[in-house]
């Protein structure tokens, strides 16, 4: 685990021990850069990669809030706590609502990034899946990158440096964080969360290294029940009707989830929407105010139609990431490896798994794995895909 005091900002970093030592010195030396002096610890321009789960908007964001916090990223202050709350004003997290960042996106970011900071030294701007910037995105923010309104921060996150087109990440200083140790993340789980030792080893062994799954595995029966379902799905696989029934349960399941994530979020916004607009006003100019309110409403439908979109694509792709380490573990046991089990617990399943095919079918399942996760990336129908999917996990030959 990171060595970080109890309520340092870096403290939920966990197996960082390195990238911790970088950005504290760069928030160590960052008055110095602001006040124009040379500084080698800190820079305008950062690009975070790491395996998914390895916490790469985790450290962006205390590293931001070291940039803003008098006392470097003390984590119990008013500017530590805002930015924690996502309400600080000089620090702003992106996330896509789609599946790429637009130019019209991109541009109202660049925008924003000229403005000075409000009441702190740094305007501090952490984009996340900075890989989801396409050539024309990526071409508008150069500028900003290489000559950035002074005072201005870029924190990048991205699972690789080959994930980010070369123009970018040649002007941003790299941090690459690994996946968490097995070991590192128990220890996490069970000194910040007081999660039970079994528990936490099964969350840590099922996540793979994904500190925030582990979390949620560990604290969130619904979690675990989702997961379980999920892997079952192998064993259920007995003729055309049931691959199609499987797929269909399995996607409607996804989207019921995300309507219970995002139902919520649509409300709010809307309603706060239209009450910036006056709704429910009474007077002259009326008809005009609802006029314009209307096109602002429909852009912002039109937004949540692809933050919804794009959730329930990463929650598909999480059920396909399960299911590629169970495939991995009935090959474990094929090849007679001497490797742990990501899914001990499921060993029986598992092994009659193994005995009812060979090794060349589980690696065409796992192609047809990686098939499906490319469909979604194309915005082929959930449906469609994933009862290909299926069909293919049943009889392998047809991959």
């Amino acid at each position: 685990m990171s060595s970080a005091p109890a309520g340092d900002v870096f403290a939920e970093l966990v197996g960082q021990e390195h990238a911790v030592e970088q950005l504290r010195a760069a928030a160590a030396d960052a008055p110095a850069a602001r006040a124009g002096q040379h500084s080698q610890a800190m820079t305008h321009a950062w690009l975070i990669t790491g395996p998914p789960g390895s916490g790469r908007s985790t450290a962006a964001l205390a590293f931001a809030a070291a940039l803003v916090c008098p006392q470097g990223g003390c984590g119990y202050c008013a500017e530590c706590e805002s930015v924690r709350h996502s309400t600080h004003p000089d620090v702003e997290h992106i996330v896509p609502e789609s599946v790429t960042y637009s130019v019209d996106e991109t541009r109202d970011l660049i925008h924003r990034a000229s403005l000075a900071p409000s009441r702190s030294p740094w305007h501090v701007f952490v984009l996340e899946d900075a890989d989801r910037l396409n050539p024309e995105s990526a071409n508008a923010l150069l500028k900003s990158i290489e000559e950035p309104t002074p005072g201005t921060v870029w924190i990048l996150c991205a699972p690789s440096t080959e994930d980010v087109l070369p123009t970018i990440r040649s002007r941003c200083r790299h941090l690459m964080l690994a996946t968490p140790s097995t070991s590192d993340v128990i220890s996490a789980l069970v000194t910040t969360l007081n999660v039970d030792p079994a528990m936490a080893a099964f969350a840590a062994r099922a996540a793979q290294g994904h500190i925030g799954r582990a979390r949620a595995l560990a604290t969130d029966e619904s979690a675990r029940l989702r997961r379980q379902d999920v892997l079952r799905i192998p064993m259920q696989l007995k003729d055309l009707g049931s691959c199609l029934v499987l797929a269909s349960e399995l996607v409607d399941t996804v989207t019921a989830d995300v309507a219970s994530i995002c139902d919520p979020l649509d409300a709010r916004e809307l309603a706060s929407l239209r009450a910036a607009y006056g709704e429910g006003a009474e007077g002259r100019g009326l008809g005009t105010v609802e006029r314009r309110a209307k096109g602002v409403v429909k852009a912002l439908e039109d937004r949540q139609k692809k933050r919804r979109r794009r959730v329930v694509r990463d929650q598909l792709d999480r059920a396909i990431v399960d299911l590629v380490a169970l495939y991995r573990d009935v090959l474990v046991v094929q090849l007679g490896a001497q490797s742990t089990l990501v899914n001990d617990e499921m060993r029986p399943q598992i092994e009659r798994l193994a005995a009812q095919s060979s090794p060349e079918d589980t690696l065409r399942r796992v192609d047809a794995l990686e098939r499906t996760r490319h469909l979604l990336e194309a915005n082929v129908s959930p449906l469609l895909a994933f009862e290909s999917l299926t069909v293919s996990l049943k009889d392998p030959s047809l991959a």
